[in-house]
């Protein structure tokens, strides 16, 4: 019989604990799932923390050391003080920040401190100075499709620049998504994401580089619309702003709004700001385009207008141009200056009130240097009004506001009664009325130098405020009062070493070193011990300290009223500070016209409603500054009584200047209609609707389009937008694909584009060399011209003049020889351009020689269209030799001497 051992009884498992199961993590739990899309950052007394993925994500996006919570939570954190760069960094690699701060003092929390996540940070809600670009507007879009009606379909943009409160709605058609989202330099686009369309606007705005954000279709719907606009503006109609009670617009802009108010709640109050949430958001305007030249983002980029193609950066650029310089431009009138170069202006009258404040600047030199001196103490009016419309305002921003309207007077002192700046002299005047006063008390009432923030007070000066006078008075005799203290106690209880002194940790306390402890009078309370010493505290220091500190706490909570009242006072004159800086901005974008044309003498330019442009002497205003006098300056004629061709064929070798030539027409034209002096002899420019251009290559491969397929897209926009007054500039169209078949197109393009019905002002610069046969078959509507060049001992020069005529060689293996080309590669080149030349030559290939002056045997080319046969060589073609007789022979060649009209032989 075998005894059975029992079971031993199983021991029960240990409850695996939930490590959000505290009460910190299940408060940052509860805010994490409200904005799952977002990084939140945690604020947990001086240091803004991140946990679990986020702070994985942010240890590799910011290098920040990674480390654990005791429940095994991944942990990462950034100093408060010092948050603004960060997100800064988050933000420009694409997340999407959610601030959770502590909205309770810790001091008065019983438990877990009271949070609440008091924005969001996404690319297009930027609001803080550091976060921003100050040459740059940071523009939030919100695109909705319109119904489509008479068959076209239309997109409506609500436009926002969140920092300084402006608000615009554009509307376009739904091509023109791409180029309207680069012209704004939109930084965020919102978009109805139930919309079949969606797709469309996500391919737009990430082509140009814009953050995407879907919204619920429901947000775009009327009524959904309407009640934001109610909520925001205080109106129960839109028809105040000139929109109808169903405009399609109403619907991107309740959108726009409904996404600021979830991403701006309310302004943290740190300063006691007050709240302010989009207080300084202003009514929509709409944005007429009549008035105005377009220009399409293709054409923008290839121009290099607001940035380089290699590098991306505004030197070398045309706003770059005027950028520099030793005076430094208010960051309004560099904004101003970019939307003037994106946007430029399509009315006589609007571009040539511009030109007189320009030529007003160049010709009074001294009015320039007054204006500069006066504009050089103005700050971001536009910004600081945003900041505190939003309640994000600090005692900085309030003093640098002071000192920026007070500049007011200054600047209207310098205009004097010019009369090109009338205009701008009574809006200036307007502005000063309402401003004065509250700039005038900002300077009378706060220290040059503020401090950062209010939690120690610091803003405000000595006597003007009597009742904070008396707290820092307090304040300050707290240190005659305690050496007289310690004077007093070293006296009375014969201790020579004592000492009185104060740190935060303890407050105030009275020290002995140890060997005098145990002489310590009965008065003396023990407070700390130290290493070598032994600190005391007594009722009379004790209600000493009990004033001092009520007093301090007193003086700040004082100022942080006098700086509430000060913001509200600022909030009240919204539409005045952004007169002010309008009118500052463009002031200051006119005065930098006439900077740059008075130091490198540009002229102004004569515009004309007539499709011509006549420009002598024409410098192509980047390269100008970096050639100095070593660039070469050409004429360009189009649409004039002595040149009436509109389409001009450029042909030449590589590098000679073909396409620096027709990019310098192309911005020519544009200064001009900005109201800029252009850099010329002399310039009569015809008013143009629209700037286009086909230069360079690209791709896109994202979306599966090959450099040709690129090339043949803009050319395709450009043969449909074009009009008699468009500008045209075409850069070696055709190269992409087969030497026919490009040739076929380019021929058939420079055909359509020197068109009777169109004749769009058109410079093409190519190699197919055929293609200046175009001259003769449309004589007076195509113009041949041409690259000099000078050869010498198998060298070649390039002059960089352009004149009149054709030329037939490319000196492709020339250049390709200053590139650095092996030589043996250039060796076996010219080996096999000499033999197909003579290939050519032979007619073997059905070439011909493109017969140009001075044109040698070495210029053949091969014909676009091969010659027809003639009736002899038809004739021959019909023979077989193998089957003819000799009489047979005799005969035909009897006959075929006939066919030449030669005598029998």
């Amino acid at each position: 019989m075998t005894t059975k051992t029992p079971d031993k009884p199983k021991k029960k498992a240990a409850k695996k604990s939930d490590p959000y199961d505290t009460p910190a993590m299940r408060q940052y739990a509860r805010f994490k799932a409200l904005h799952p899309d977002c990084m939140l950052l945690f604020r947990m007394g001086d240091f803004y923390e991140l946990f679990d993925a986020d702070a994985v994500a942010a240890h590799k996006a910011l290098g920040l050391t990674l480390t654990q919570r005791a429940n095994g939570i991944p942990m990462a954190g950034v100093p408060h003080h010092a948050v603004q760069g960060y997100v800064r960094r988050l933000v420009d690699q694409g997340f999407r920040i959610a601030m959770c701060d502590q909205i309770q003092d810790p001091k008065e929390a019983k438990g877990i401190v009271e949070r609440a996540v008091t924005r969001v940070i996404t690319p297009g809600t930027l609001v803080d100075a550091e976060l921003l670009d100050d040459d740059a507007t940071n523009n939030l879009v919100a695109i909705h499709f319109r119904d489509v009606r008479d068959g076209e379909e239309r997109i409506d943009l609500a436009v926002v620049e969140v920092s300084t409160g402006s608000f615009t709605i554009i509307d376009k058609p739904a091509g023109a998504i791409a180029d309207e989202l680069a012209r704004l330099g939109a930084c965020e686009v919102v978009y109805d994401g139930d919309d079949e369309r969606a797709r469309r606007i996500a391919d737009a705005a990430t082509a140009v580089g814009c953050a995407l954000t879907p919204r619920p279709g429901w947000q775009f719907r009327a009524a959904e619309a309407q009640e934001a606009i109610r909520k925001q503006f205080n109106v129960s109609s839109v028809e105040g702003w000139g929109l109808a009670a169903d405009d399609p617009s109403i619907a991107a802009i309740g959108a726009i709004v409904r996404y600021l108010h979830e991403t701006q709640p309310a302004g943290d109050a740190d300063d006691g700001a007050g709240p302010g949430a989009l207080t300084h958001l202003r009514a929509p305007t709409r944005l007429v385009e009549d008035g105005r030249m377009s220009i399409d983002g293709a054409s923008l980029r290839a121009l290099e207008v607001e940035r380089t193609i290699r590098d991306g950066q505004t030197g070398g650029s045309l706003l770059g141009v005027f950028l520099g310089g030793s005076r430094r431009m208010t960051p309004m009138g560099r904004r101003l200056l970019r939307q003037w170069l994106c946007r430029p202006l399509a009315d006589i009258d609007a571009i040539e009130a511009r030109q007189a404040c320009v030529l007003a600047l160049v010709e009074d030199r001294k009015m320039a240097d007054e204006l500069a001196s006066a504009l050089g103490g103005v700050q971001d009016v536009a910004r600081i009004a945003g900041r505190f419309g939003m309640g994000r305002a600090t005692p900085r921003d309030l003093v640098a506001l002071g000192g920026s309207l007070d500049r007011a007077g200054a600047i209207a002192e310098a205009l004097g009664a010019t009369p090109a700046f009338a205009g701008e002299g009574a809006e200036l005047a307007r502005a000063q009325s309402a401003l004065g006063p509250i700039a005038d008390e900002i300077t009378r009432a706060c220290v040059e130098s503020p401090p950062a923030h209010l939690r120690e007070g610091g803003l405000f000066a000595d006597g003007f405020d009597a009742p904070l006078d008396e707290s820092r008075l307090l304040q300050r005799d707290a240190h005659s009062w305690l050496a007289a203290y310690q004077t007093r106690l070293a006296g009375e209880h014969d201790l020579p070493n004592v000492k009185v002194g104060y740190n935060r940790v303890f407050g105030y306390y009275i020290e002995l070193p140890a060997v005098q402890a145990q002489r310590a009078p009965a008065v003396f309370t023990r407070k700390q011990t130290l290493k070598n010493a032994e600190r005391y505290i007594t009722p009379e220091l004790k209600s000493f300290e009990d004033r001092v500190q009520s007093a301090q706490a007193t003086g700040v909570a004082r100022e942080q009223d006098l700086y509430a009242g000060f913001c509200e006072r600022v909030r009240a004159q919204t539409g005045a500070l952004a007169a002010f800086a309008g009118v500052v901005a463009r002031i200051d974008a006119l005065l930098r016209f006439a900077d740059v044309a008075h130091r490198r003498g540009w002229v102004r330019p004569t515009l004309v409603d007539a499709p011509t442009l006549d420009v002598a002497q024409a410098r192509h205003p980047v390269l100008e500054a970096t050639l100095g006098d070593g660039y070469v300056p050409n004429d360009i004629v189009l649409g004039t009584e002595d040149e009436p061709a509109r389409l001009a064929l450029i042909t030449g070798p590589n590098m000679s200047g073909k396409s620096t030539h027709i990019r310098t027409a192309a911005l020519l034209t544009l200064l001009a209609h900005t109201g800029s002096f252009v850099p010329a002899d002399r310039a009569t420019i015809g008013l143009t609707d629209r700037i286009f251009t086909r230069v360079g290559a690209d791709d896109a491969l994202h979306a599966g389009q090959s450099t040709f397929m690129v090339e043949m897209i803009e050319t395709a926009r450009i043969l449909h937008g074009a009009t008699p007054r468009s500008l045209v500039v075409l850069d070696e169209i055709g190269r992409g694909t087969s030497t026919l078949d490009g040739l076929s197109l380019a021929w058939a393009i420079a055909e359509r584009m020197s068109a009777t019905d169109l004749g769009a002002r058109t410079l093409f610069a190519t190699h197919y060399h055929e293609l200046t046969q175009l001259e003769e078959s449309a004589p007076g509507r195509v113009r041949n011209l041409h690259v000099s060049v000078r050869e010498w001992n198998d060298e070649i020069v390039f002059l960089h003049r352009i004149l009149p005529g054709r030329t037939n060689r490319s000196y492709g293996i020339h250049v390709a020889r200053l590139a650095g080309v092996p030589e043996r590669v250039i060796a076996r080149a010219q080996e096999l351009l000499e033999s197909l030349t003579v290939s050519h030559e032979g007619g073997h290939t059905g070439a011909t020689a493109a017969a140009g002056p001075g044109a040698g045997p070495d210029a053949a080319q091969l014909s676009l269209f091969a010659p027809t046969p003639g009736p002899i060589v038809t004739k021959l073609g019909s023979v077989e030799i193998e089957s003819v007789t000799p009489l047979e022979a005799f005969d035909l060649l009897r006959q075929l001497c006939a066919m030449l009209g030669d005598a029998e032989p």
